[in-house]
């Protein structure tokens, strides 16, 4: 969780920072028609979904590691916004038909990994 919390961070601060011209990142590390004015919005608005998933989930473990019960909750929504993220961004690829495994891996990543541990939470294992 920390991992993509911190992840996704770090990828809307790199994304700023080439909005603001400040970084350069070469065009095949970036997804198809990165720059076409249309896909770029499509980019920014996944940013609040993003940083609900990332506060949410930093929250979370912060309230675990002092051993607070109410990280449960936060988890959930974390983990639950995760999945969503990974879902919008694979069913939009989908629909344009463009099949980069560069970005198909990591999305379905955050699709798949929260799963189980939702699972565990819904069921109260956790």
């Amino acid at each position: 969780m920390r991992i993509t919390d911190f992840g996704m961070l770090t990828y809307w601060g790199i994304t700023a920072l080439m909005a603001l011209s400040l970084l350069d990142i070469p065009g095949e590390w970036l997804f198809k028609d990165y720059h076409d004015p249309r896909v770029m919005a499509w980019n920014w608005s996944f940013l609040p979904i993003d940083l609900l998933l990332s506060i949410t989930g930093i929250w979370a473990l912060r309230l675990e590691r002092k051993g607070d019960e109410g990280w449960k909750p936060w988890a959930a929504i974390s983990l639950t916004l995760t999945v969503c993220a990974g879902l919008m961004a694979i069913s939009y690829w989908l629909l344009v038909s463009d099949f980069d495994p560069a970005w198909w891996i990591p999305n379905l990543f955050l699709m798949i990994w929260p799963l189980p541990f939702l699972y565990q939470l819904v069921t109260d294992r956790a």
